[in-house]
């Protein structure tokens, strides 16, 4: 098995809610009605690189299953207290079912880091982040994500979710993009910034799509899913949230996932680690 794919002995998805009935069930590794979570806790972070004329925030919902997290990004302060108090002690069987979209996620991704780690043994190729500054270790992990890309220069990119370091590499690579948000606005170039990733799928005008695993959290994962299958274009993943969700996905609409599991990037200035599966390899 060559290190970019995803290992035989890990079942693959169809859809999203395909892959949490099988988890229910218990067809994915142990019965999930025994396994609580130990720890329930949100990190917040605002950002704004030096040098850059906007910032951002940042919201996360993380679980603790035995050694693994799990995590879903949320959009801020949109995560009442009381997801955090229903999650402590609760088992995995129930957190698949409440009734907040982002807990389900974060519980999916934590059970299935608990039976899939990032390793070479279920297909990941892991990669190494320098140390140094938020943008240091940004930009780094942007080079990585965008090296998943096969794309010939000139290409253009739809890239739901807007990081401005991956726009960036994307620029760097001679590559177009197409910005989208739900937030709307413009980018760090004064580009402006779609709200409907649908719609600008469905235009024809992108030859790729490269997302946030963060389209879990919001609902508009199987959509992109499905039309990257149907259409046969790549769907590129980058995910903290999610990131042992999507890489069940590969050969299913998905053609790579950039995987960063908590702690994230932006948390330490130490050097970091990030796990690639499928795509081309780094440039």
């Amino acid at each position: 098995m060559a290190a970019s794919e995803l290992s035989p002995a890990v079942a693959s998805a169809v859809s999203y809610d395909g892959l949490v009935a099988r988890a229910l069930a218990g067809e994915l590794g142990p019965d999930p009605a025994k396994l609580r979570i130990a720890v329930a806790f949100s990190t917040r972070q605002a950002v704004r690189h030096e040098g850059r004329g906007s910032g951002y925030r940042n919201e996360v919902l993380s679980l603790r299953l035995g050694a693994a997290v799990g995590s879903c990004a949320v959009e801020p302060r949109e995560l009442p207290d009381s997801a955090i108090d229903d999650c402590v002690g609760a088992d995995i069987v129930r957190l698949l079912q409440h009734p907040l979209l982002p807990v389900r996620v974060a519980a999916l991704d934590a059970y299935l880091m608990h039976v899939t780690p990032h390793v070479p043994e279920c297909g990941a190729r892991t990669v190494q982040l320098p140390p140094g500054s938020s943008l240091v270790k940004s930009r780094a992990r942007a080079r990585a994500v965008v090296a998943l890309l096969d794309l010939p220069a000139g290409a253009t990119v739809l890239v739901v979710g807007v990081v401005n370091s991956l726009l960036e590499a994307l620029r760097s690579r001679g590559l177009n993009y197409v910005a989208c948000d739900l937030k709307g606005g413009t980018t760090e170039w004064g580009e402006p910034v779609v709200t409907d990733a649908l719609a600008e799928t469905e235009s024809g005008r992108c030859d790729a799509v490269l997302a946030s695993g963060m389209t879990l959290g919001n609902g508009t994962f199987e959509p992109l899913r499905r039309h990257a299958l149907a259409h046969g274009r790549q769907l590129v993943m980058f995910a903290q949230t999610g990131s042992a969700i999507l890489p069940r996905f590969l050969g299913h609409g998905v053609s790579a996932v950039c995987a960063e599991p908590y702690p994230f990037f932006w948390l330490d200035g130490g050097p970091g680690t990030i796990h690639c599966y499928g795509g081309s390899g780094l440039r």
